[in-house]
């Protein structure tokens, strides 16, 4: 029988389509073997490895977005989708505005609290990982060393809350002795890493950003963030290699903050899903031995 492992990579709101593409396959009645997950697809495939159901998944989502807490933040404004003629440092100036004063938000670690950081992840469930009823890991980077690490064990609130710390945005997370921060720094879309739990077929699901420039640079800020959606898009072709088969949703024209597109980027993730049925069942039955063989001589290539 078929272990499938579904590798979810991060992208801050566009990884909701993870939501969509869960629903089909469970729509479908395709079972996952193992779930590994950095960032916002630590969020969802730990959601779902504890739920089992991606319904139940994203009214939880929806839920959290809702709330009070998460209301307050105002994420959007970092949106890069939300003024034609606003540019980003009016976006971070008026998300420092509406969260913290600007001295703070020099001289802190982060722009969100620790405090506030906290108030957000406690709405989350927190079993330990190693006893949800789908195997389940996510992707964190150790800050003092630059080693990605593959979290198979602990309370799944603090392992999404590390994998999910968005460097300025969120504090680091303190696991043991180290420092971690969002695995999208290391780790992308984790492919080898959900083989890792036992899965020998693995398929992608990639929600990162179009690095086409269609508009542009205006200030120091956005070359940062042109900078870092590069290294990301790079990181992911690589990894995305080792993958059976890649699910791409119609995303990547969104910002991380998008966040009030959150149906229609669910619903991107069901549309790609359904398009990429056939291959996935292909996937599925394809027998191990000739998987193997394939894998064996894709290294080759590379």
């Amino acid at each position: 029988m078929s272990k499938l492992g579904i590798a979810l990579g991060g992208g801050g709101a566009r990884g909701l389509a993870h939501i969509g593409v869960l629903k089909v396959l469970e729509r479908e009645n395709i079972d996952i073997h193992a779930i590994t997950g950095c960032s916002m697809g630590s969020v969802i495939g730990g959601l779902y490895a504890y739920l089992r159901d991606a319904q139940e998944v994203e009214d939880y989502i929806f839920e959290i977005l809702n709330h009070p807490v998460v209301q307050e933040l105002n994420l959007e404004s970092l949106s890069e989708n939300k003024k034609d003629d606003e540019g980003v440092v009016d976006k971070i100036a008026e998300f420092i505005q509406n969260r913290v004063t600007a001295l703070k938000a020099i001289n802190e670690i982060s722009i969100i609290s620790k405090e506030v950081t906290k108030k957000i992840f406690s709405l989350l469930p927190n079993p330990k990982i190693e006893s949800l009823p789908v195997k389940f890991s996510a992707i964190s980077t150790n800050i003092m060393n630059g080693e990605e690490v593959n979290f198979t064990s602990g309370g799944l609130r603090k392992i999404i809350m590390a994998s999910s710390a968005i460097p300025g945005i969120f504090p680091p997370v303190k696991i043991g002795s180290s420092l971690f921060i969002d695995g999208n720094a290391a780790e992308s879309v984790p492919v080898n890493k959900v083989r890792e739990l036992g899965a020998d077929r693995v398929i992608a699901v990639d929600v990162t950003r179009d690095i086409k420039l269609t508009a542009p640079l205006n200030n120091a800020i956005e070359v940062v963030f042109r900078a870092q959606d590069i290294s990301t898009y790079h990181l992911s072709n690589e990894r995305l290699k080792g993958a059976d088969l890649i699910l791409k949703p119609k995303v990547n024209k969104l910002s991380w903050a998008d966040f009030k597109f959150a149906k229609k980027i669910i619903k991107e993730g069901e549309l790609e899903t359904e398009k990429m049925l056939p291959k996935i069942k292909e996937l599925i039955d394809k027998n191990y031995y000739l998987l193997e063989f394939e894998h064996f001589l894709s290294k080759l290539k590379n």
